[in-house]
């Protein structure tokens, strides 16, 4: 019970609920002992009095908020019902993880939904990790076990158990695949192959849809999978328990039977199928009982299909498989045979002799018919030694026909398991140590429940008995461990209601012995069972229900079951009369015959027993009952000498629906499968467990006296502060590293916690507010003094402003005044003037007007004629411009459709570009001309205007003349001079008229000039941006086309080195193999091989076959690239070698490569058919790739137009071919048996004699050898020695003092001598056996860095000299002597060799790497201090047994890796390797750090924290400080890194706000979107300056990621995926023999210079 003190107000506890089962409530008020009642106030706001009647009745305190989605229930301080209820719930809902610890139980609830948490790449994360560092999941329980069992050598259990529906067949299924993964190879080997095809076979012959569940397991199973002593898995075994054979006779409603029989329906179409007479699953009577005969979402002919290809995997033959399926489709017919009864009281009953089903019940099984439907309807017995047959009833006539069905399925069933097994018996010698995987039935309570309820109970009563020993053994063993001083934990033993059902007198003993009473009834035994059990000897486990004489009580661990007893006996007899049996054994299918025979062999009957006429005692002894009991027991036992580890699933709800959680449901499966049983027991004991370091990080606030955090005193200060801060010394208990503490303590010192911050708090808040109010104090006065300075200098500044406005307005009234009084006077002075002016004025005016008035007479005559006749012009002229302007508009709107017409089309720009210019120019010389035309008709204007103005300058003249002379002559009528002027007016108006027009056709000319100016530039400007947009189109499909070929290429080299790194594995193993014959051979007694001929029997490569020597047969490459290159190939080397004699052969062969062992054969085979596999592979991939091109080239030509005249198209299609052209030269290297040795040498080293007679003259004529010297001779019978001392025997000092690359330019002089010399066989023999030399070199070093990467340096080199000297690059150059040899096969060998020792070098390191990543570079403090105020609250609890984590200095840090990667860079360096290899080195190394480092910070909740985050940003800023330094930086080395970076990125971000979310989708950009929700739901605040990241901030993020599309990337990064790697062609410089320097080390003297 927690104390007291902890119900105080605003504590969280728990009250029942009748929806929820509990509920959170905060209490309100502080509770003191003898208060009735409690005030609560619940979620939904409402206050509520809860009955308190005394201490025991107080409700569950709530966990810290800080416990809050714990990962493992028994970390949490209060340990009871409501607090796992409410942490499986946070878990499951709100962090999305269906996996959680309780103590050593894992926990498991159905999603119903797929998760991306299976992959492979989750695999290698859960692989070599503890369980206690990783988030919960079935991989860290299956790697436990796998570690334990490698450790301790001492097999291991997991007892996988749950109702129907929970997921427990999925779970063992992702087990056994995480051990064939771990336990074998790259590739699954036929052995994990056949384990993982198990499960198909058994889920369709013993699963079902039930009401609970779509895939239900109808039988229990135990795996055993052994394994060997490297740890790979090596056989396994399984065994089952309780069939549930009533399902094959009877589904209830909604239920479907087994899925083999609806598989077989659906397939019932194929051909081989057709033969059963099937039907569709309605049409019989075992598939269609209850209504549901479809799955949703399942398809049955599929699922056959993988079921046969599970059956081929396992070695079951097709004609053994029909046979099977012969036998289920009778069980079909079968029931649906006609039973008619008979007699007045049908005590009789009979079957039609035209039955169709009958008829092919018999025919598919091969029995009699007649002989069938007989004894189907009668039975024999013994009367007084006499056998009567007597008639069955209809009734008993169906029961006999259904218990046959059964018995028939069963019987297949247990021969299905039996060939199952002997496909899975280990080949190898029996299994060190094993794992056994048991998927068992949970406990199961209906509304009826019956004996396989019954049966099922008593083996779940048993496994808890089990389940709490074993917790309570570790609990113990912590103790002892710990030192602790401990009593003895109670838990509920239930051993009493397990003596109940199997004691003496038990259930199951009075059930078999009522089973061999003559008429024993379910009645009679239900009545034994009260006068056993009620009356004589009262049991406390067993009750009678009040309304019923037909049923019992049980009182489980788990509840309360009520048992029918209707049909126990029958299902526990489970009778089938021996009639049917015998008509069974004389079937004519083999299968059958071969399933009933075997039943009389075995000394018990496999589920059942087999009744004839006589009634014999030991026929009885075999009931169901009695079998079940004894092969649980033989489980018991099992599991009893294994290390168990517990799964128990969780089914959430009962709709299925995904990530919907039923409290209800839930808590009653806890309580089922022990779970709170687990809780229970560490809550008796000490369930907090703190080592002293976290204890003293966490409360040092609590702690007096030094703060230090070393080890000892912090354990000195725990001893010393814990007694005073609980003053209960049974409430803890110190150990020898950790701090015990019981249930409610931690919350107990949280709250000391809190309230000791909170006081430190309240001080710190009086310091800053007085603090805080002596600021405001002062800033008031200093305010206050300087308000009054300012306003005293603004009241003197008023003062001396009004006096200046005084003096200011004397001045201006005396200026005014003077101003009024002269405006006056002005103003008087000039109304005088101007009454003067006026009056003069108006006289003269007078006179004028007398004259003019004479004048105007005459004028207005002459101006009213011309204005008549120049109106009547103006209107005609208007008339005629007018008709002119519209049929001008009608043509020129015509034309200009026309030109809009032709405008649209792009062809005519190109057209109007061209005629523009000389429209242009036409434009302008008419405009220039119309000018010339303007300034001359101006000059003209202005010369009639000057005549014009100098005649009327005469005439006026004339005129004030002939005025003067007026009084003296009298006036004549000037006619004629009128006339004149009028003339001349006319002639000056029409000039004007004129000019006018001019003007406007001049302006009219610009404004069209300005016009088409205006259509050229726009016309110019369209063009150009139709040029830019073509080009920009053609640039993009250009690099578009580049990309997409460059990640083709990229694609394909990665594939071709993949393959190749997965022929070398197969390589490796088939040396392995041969390797261990020759052992064994050597053992039986042959003789021993030459230790010289070892060289020889070195694997050649992949796509090489050198070899000087003629041998019997071609070599396992030739084969296998010539029956790639022709099919007929090996009817042609069947049809040589059948030629050859045997005696031939065994002369020919050598006695060391005589490999007649069977394993090796089969080994020789696999490898050759995988070489043809990958082969064929990769010429499909050629092929579609070439089909890809070539749709490419065609998108390319259709979208570059066929007029365009531009030049970008010639360098487009030129890139394209010199593309293409790269990407053909690749995939030719990809091709392994395109150049190898031709036909007529292979025909000529198989059958030498067949071309002795071909003339000499035939062969083509030998190339002249040319003179090179500065040469090295090797003869031919020291080649081996040459090989020796220089590659083979080379050691590691020795060699990496030699000058770079040595080796590889004394056999280039070595074969270049011997081309020059004309002997190719030797320089082709040189250079094979220089390739298998150095093969055997890099196995000899395969786990040395220098060694590998001087012989990659080697390797690169040597195929650099011979590209630099093949025929090809010669000719190119012109300057160096060709090779003579056909290199190009030795070049693609020793390309092929660089990438083994490249890879190779990369695997090396990684190996190196792999240990030390997560606690170098998520695990190390370099910032020390960092995380010391920031511990975890409380750690998981690792299981006893686990690998202790190093700690100290021998931990690894950022150094170490440093370190490795240095190592890496000094060998690379030293051998003068080229800086594009080692930054693609990097780059690989780079990206499996990241992907690890990344992995692990996913799947561990105590990482994503800001602390860690911090920590981790610095160690990968030390990674990419190295990689800079170096100038690795360019080569992608550091951008891998990018998205660890971004993660812890954001973990240090802030998560609260809308502007948070969006800046952390802007930065992640390298993470998916499962990773951002990932990491933003694992964040764990481990201070209290920390807060949780809300579900809201976590969904407005996911708002905000919808927008983002990344192609739904798996959670986890692919932490095997391999970049390809290219190897630059650098042309060495000419090399001579003079220029080396050869150390006397490597005795290589006998090379002779030339």
């Amino acid at each position: 019970m927690a104390s007291l003190e902890l119900y105080s107000k605003g504590a969280n506890v728990w009250i029942p609920d009748p929806d929820a089962v509990w509920v959170s409530a905060l209490l309100l008020q502080d509770y003191s002992p003898g208060d009735r009642h409690l005030l609560l106030q619940v979620s939904n706001g409402k206050e509520i009095l809860y009955p308190v009647g005394s201490s025991s009745d107080l409700p569950p305190l709530g966990n810290p908020d800080i416990l809050e989605g714990e990962n493992n229930l028994t970390a949490l301080s209060f340990l009871h019902e409501p607090a796992v209820l409410h942490n499986l719930r946070i878990r499951f809902l709100d962090y999305s993880s269906i996996y959680t610890y309780c103590g050593i139980v894992l926990v498991a609830i159905n999603p119903y939904d797929q998760l991306p948490i299976y992959g492979e790449e989750v695999i290698d994360a859960y692989s070599g990790q503890d369980i206690g560092d990783m988030e919960p999941h079935i991989f860290s329980v299956a790697e436990e076990a796998y570690r334990t069992m490698t450790r301790e050598e001492k097999n291991q259990s997991i007892i996988i158990s749950g109702e129907s529906g929970s997921g427990k067949t999925v779970s063992a299924k992702f087990t056994m695949r995480y051990f064939a993964v771990v336990g074998g190879a790259a590739q699954q080997t036929s052995v994990e192959e056949r384990v993982l095809a198990s499960n198909p076979i058994m889920e369709s012959i013993g699963n079902a849809r039930t009401t609970r569940n779509d895939n239900s397991s109808r039988f229990g199973k135990y795996i055993e999978i052994g394994f060997g002593r490297k740890g790979d898995i090596i056989g396994a075994h399984m065994r089952t328990y309780l069939l549930e054979k009533s399902r094959v006779v009877f589904q209830a409603s909604a239920e479907r039977n087994y899925h083999i029989f609806y598989q077989l329906c659906a397939s019932r179409e194929l051909p081989e199928m057709r033969p059963f007479k099937l039907d569709a699953p309605e049409s019989f009577r075992y598939t269609s009982q209850g209504g549901q005969t479809q799955v949703p979402g399942a398809d049955d002919w599929s699922d056959l299909e993988r079921t046969r290809n599970a059956f081929s995997i396992l070695g079951v033959q097709s004609d053994q498989q029909i046979e099977l399926f012969r036998i289920l489709a009778a069980l079909l017919h079968l029931g649906n045979v006609n039973i008619h009864a008979i007699g007045r009281s049908s005590d009789g009953s009979y079957i039609d002799t035209n039955d169709r089903s009958l008829a092919i019940f018999s025919k598919l099984l091969g029995v009699e018919g007649p002989q069938m439907a007989h004894w189907l309807c009668r039975r024999r017995l013994a009367v007084g030694g006499e056998m009567l047959v007597k008639p069955m009833s209809g009734q008993e006539a169906v029961d006999a026909r259904d218990a046959l069905a059964k018995h028939i399925y069963g019987q297949l069933f247990a021969w299905t398991v039996q060939r199952l097994n002997s496909a899975l018996r280990t080949q190898r010698g029996p299994s060190k140590t094993s794992i056994g995987v048991l998927d068992i039935y949970g406990f199961e309570t209906f509304d009826r429940n019956s004996f396989e309820q019954f049966c099922i109970n008593y083996a779940n009563e048993k496994l808890q008995q089990q389940f709490n020993r074993h917790v309570f053994h570790l609990e113990q063993e912590e103790y002892v461990r710990e030192e602790l001083p401990w009593s003895r934990i109670e838990f509920n033993d239930n051993q009493q209601c397990i003596n109940l059902i199997e004691a003496q007198l038990g259930l199951f003993d009075l059930l078999d012995e009522e089973c061999r009473m003559p008429k024993g009834s379910d009645e009679s035994w239900v009545q034994k069972l009260y006068d056993q059990h009620l009356t004589s000897k009262p049991h406390a486990y067993f009750r009678k229900p009040r309304l019923s004489n037909s049923a019992f009580i049980i009182l489980h661990f788990a509840d309360t079951v009520q048992y029918e007893c209707g049909g126990f006996l029958d299902k526990n007899r489970d009778t089938v009369f021996r009639e049917l049996i015998n008509i069974l054994k004389a079937s004519q299918s083999e299968l059958v015959a071969e399933m009933f025979q075997q039943q009389e062999h075995k000394s018990s009957v496999a589920n059942g027993s087999v009744r004839s006429g006589k009634r014999a005692t030991r026929e009885h002894k075999l009931t169901v009952g009695f079998q079940f009991r004894q092969s649980l027991q033989m489980l018991m036992d099992t599991l009893n000498s294994t290390t168990p580890h517990y799964v128990r699933c969780i089914k959430p709800n009962d709709l299925k629906e995904p990530f919907m959680f039923d409290p209800r449901r839930t808590v009653q499966q806890l309580r089922a499968c022990g779970v709170l049983e687990t809780v229970r027991i560490s809550a008796a004991g000490y369930p907090s467990r703190w080592t002293y370091g976290e204890f003293f990080n966490r409360y040092r606030l609590l702690i007096r006296g030094p703060c230090s955090g070393q080890s000892q005193e912090a354990q000195i200060s725990c001893r010393r502060a814990l007694p005073a801060l609980i003053p209960d010394p049974d409430q803890y208990c110190f150990g020898k590293t950790k701090v015990f503490l019981r249930a409610g303590q931690v919350a107990f010192l949280e709250r000391l916690r809190a309230e000791r911050l909170r006081v430190a708090a309240v001080i710190i808040q009086s310091r800053v507010r007085g603090w805080l109010e002596r600021v405001r104090y002062t800033r008031i006065r200093w305010a206050a003094v300087t308000m009054q300075r300012y306003c005293r200098g603004a009241l003197a500044r008023r003062l001396t402003l009004m006096l200046r406005y005084s003096k200011a307005a004397l001045v201006i009234q005396k200026t005014y005044r003077m101003v009024a009084v002269r405006q006056l006077f002005l103003t008087i002075r000039r109304a005088t003037i101007t009454i003067q002016a006026f009056a003069r004025g108006a006289l003269a005016r007078h006179g004028y007007r007398m004259l003019v008035a004479e004048r105007a007479a005459v004028l207005l005559q002459a101006r009213v004629r011309g204005w008549l006749a120049r109106r009547a012009y103006r209107r005609l002229r208007v008339a005629v411009v007018f008709m002119q302007s519209c049929v001008r508009r009608r043509a020129a709107r015509k034309q200009l459709l026309e030109l809009k017409t032709e405008a649209r089309s792009v062809e005519r720009y190109r057209a109007l570009n061209k005629g523009m210019e000389v429209k242009l120019m036409q434009l302008q010389l008419k405009a220039d001309q119309a000018a010339r035309e303007s300034a001359a008709l101006r000059k003209s204007l202005h010369a009639e205007r000057e005549a014009a103005a100098a005649e009327l300058e005469a005439l006026r003249a004339a005129m004030q003349k002939r005025e003067s002379e007026k009084p003296e002559k009298p006036q004549v009528c000037p006619a004629i001079d009128e006339k004149e002027v009028e003339e001349r007016r006319t002639a000056v108006e029409k000039a004007a008229q004129e000019i006018l027009q001019l003007t406007h056709a001049c302006q009219a000319l610009q404004e069209e000039k300005d016009i088409y100016y205006q259509q050229r530039e726009d016309l110019s400007a369209r063009l150009h941006e139709q040029e830019k947009a073509r080009e920009e189109v053609l640039h993009q499909a250009v690099s578009q086309a580049s990309a997409a070929l460059k990640a083709e290429v990229d694609e394909e080299r990665r594939k071709y080195q993949g393959l190749l790194r997965e022929f070398t594995r197969l390589e490796q193993r088939y040396d392995n193999l041969r390797e261990m014959n020759l052992l064994s051979e050597r053992t039986q007694g042959y003789r021993r091989t030459d230790s010289t001929q070892s060289l020889s029997l070195e694997p050649l490569s992949p796509t090489l076959t050198l070899s000087p020597l003629p041998s019997a047969f071609p070599s396992p490459e030739e084969v296998r690239r010539a029956s790639v290159a022709s099919p007929s190939f090996e009817r042609r080397v069947s049809a040589w070698s059948s030629d050859i004699s045997p005696d031939q052969l065994v002369e020919k062969e050598d006695a060391a490569v005589k490999m007649t062992g069977e394993d090796l054969e089969n080994a020789y085979d696999a490898v050759r058919v995988a070489n043809k596999f990958l082969e064929r592979q990769l010429l499909i991939q050629r092929s579609q790739q070439e089909e890809e091109l070539d749709a490419l080239r065609r998108h390319l030509s259709q979208a570059i137009p066929g007029s365009s005249s531009t030049a970008e198209q010639p360098n487009l299609l030129g890139l394209l071919q010199a593309r293409e052209l790269e990407c053909v030269r690749l995939r030719r290297a990809l091709k392994e048996g395109k150049n190898s040795v031709s036909l007529k040498r292979l025909l000529t080293q198989v059958l030498p004699s067949a071309f002795n007679a071909e003339p000499a003259t035939s062969c083509p004529s030998q190339p002249k050898t040319a003179t090179v010297t500065g040469l090295l001779e090797c003869k031919k019978r020291d080649e081996t020695k040459l090989m020796r001392n220089l590659i083979t025997d080379l050691r590691g000092d020795g060699a990496l003092s030699l000058p770079s690359g040595l080796p590889a330019r004394v056999l280039f002089l070595c074969v270049r001598h011997a081309d020059c010399s004309g002997d190719r066989a030797q320089a082709r023999s040189l250079c094979g056996a220089a390739v298998t030399a150095m093969k055997a070199a890099l196995k000899k070093h395969c786990s040395d860095v220098n060694m590998t990467a001087l012989w990659l340096k080697n390797a690169c080199l040597l195929h650099d000299l011979l590209t630099q000297h093949s025929p090809k690059q010669t000719l190119d150059s012109g300057e160096l002597i060709p090779l003579t040899i056909d290199a190009s096969d030795l070049i693609r060998a020793l390309n092929d060799l660089s990438i083994q020792a490249y890879q190779q070098l990369i695997s090396i390191t990684e190996k190196s790497l792999k240990s030390i990543i997560t606690p170098a570079l998520l695990e190390s403090e370099t910032i020390q201090g960092l995380s010391g105020s920031a511990v975890k609250l409380v750690t998981s609890r690792k299981r006893a047994g686990s690998d202790p984590r190093k700690v100290g200095g021998d931990a690894p840090t950022m150094a170490s890796v440093l370190r490795e990667l240095g190592a890496l860079h000094t060998a690379m360096s030293r051998q003068d390797l080229p800086l594009t290899q080692m930054e693609q080195a990097f780059r690989q190394l780079t990206y499996r750090i990241s992907a690890s480092a990344l992995t692990i910070l996913l799947l561990r909740k105590d990482m994503c924290c800001w602390s860690r985050g911090l920590q981790i940003r610095f160690n990968a800023s030390l990674l990419e400080e190295w990689l800079r330094s170096r100038g690795l930086q360019t080569g992608g080395a550091v951008s891998t890194l990018e998205p660890l970076i971004q993660a812890v990125q954001l973990l240090q971000a802030g998560k609260t706000t809308q502007g948070d979310a969006q800046a952390l989708v802007e930065t992640c950009t390298a993470l998916s979107n499962q990773q951002i929700v990932k990491i933003l739901t694992l964040y764990t605040p481990h201070s209290d300056l920390d807060e949780r990241v809300t579900l809201n901030f976590i969904r407005i993020v996911q708002e905000l990621l919808k927008d983002r599309s990344d192609g739904h990337p798996p959670l986890l990064m692919d932490g095997r995926h391999v970049f390809p790697v290219t190897f630059p062609y650098v042309p060495p410089p000419v090399l001579h023999s003079e220029q080396l320097v050869i150390p006397d080390a490597l005795k290589i003297s006998f090379l002779h210079r030339t």
